[in-house]
């Protein structure tokens, strides 16, 4: 049920973190704070210490500091874990040799409560991209099998129909026009900066994408954003 997904609490003050793709020394830097902590998914994979990155997101859940949303490679752990059958991957390969079984299966219950979104005020976390359709209610709990469209997009944001030179999709940033004025998206997936700080677009009915994935894990570094619901948002910490 719904109502048994992560939510953040009323009245905190954020601390947004961007994909950490198993960045351990990263993510502790970034959750020391006595802010909550939305992380918006990609926890795992490609760096070097994915386990430690769980355990840590993990604590911030059981000490009710923290959440994450489900992002694809979570998304594709579990499904991997579940004995789901899924497109080979060394990146998953390597992180499955960090569990241990505690952790599997600590992993399973808690991609089960991630949301795939979030609104928050005049904000909507999501992993890959926004579809119109998340702006009308809440996340639908997500489950293991083929996802519908509206969590596919929030998975995966949203493909152009053509293969990239490395074989994987090609993603559009059409869904940034459709974001309605006054409304701030803060996603992760695809690291679209060119200059180590996080992408701030404007799109064309007004709305505002933030894109934090600035490459932890894959050769850059982690990023996030402060945000009050008081004030706003404060300085961007990388």
């Amino acid at each position: 049920m719904v109502s048994e997904q992560r939510r953040i609490p009323p009245g905190v003050a954020l601390r947004v973190v961007g994909d950490v793709h198993g960045d351990a020394r990263g993510f502790a830097y970034a959750v020391a704070t006595d802010r909550f902590i939305v992380q918006l998914g990609d926890l795992i994979d490609q760096g070097p210490d994915s386990a430690a990155v769980l355990r840590g997101m993990f604590e911030l859940i059981d000490a009710g500091r923290g959440l994450f949303l489900i992002g694809n490679h979570e998304f594709k752990l579990a499904r991997v874990l579940a004995g789901q059958a899924t497109r080979a991957d060394a990146a998953v390969a390597v992180t499955l040799g960090q569990l241990d079984p505690a952790l599997r299966a600590r992993v399973l219950v808690e991609v089960a409560r991630a949301p795939a979104w979030l609104r928050w005020g005049d904000v909507l976390f999501v992993h890959g991209g926004l579809h119109t359709a998340m702006l009308e209610g809440p996340s639908p709990v997500v489950g293991l099998g083929r996802p519908e469209p509206v969590v596919a997009r929030a998975l995966y944001g949203e493909p152009t129909g053509r293969a990239q030179p490395d074989g994987y999709p090609e993603r559009s940033l059409r869904w940034v026009d459709r974001i309605p004025a006054g409304l701030t998206v803060y996603c992760g997936h695809d690291r679209r900066s060119n200059d180590g700080r996080p992408l701030v677009r404007r799109g064309a009915a007004g709305g505002t994408a933030v894109f934090l994935d600035t490459g932890a894990g894959k050769g850059g570094h982690l990023s996030w954003i402060d945000l009050d619901p008081a004030i706003g948002s404060a300085p961007i910490g990388l």
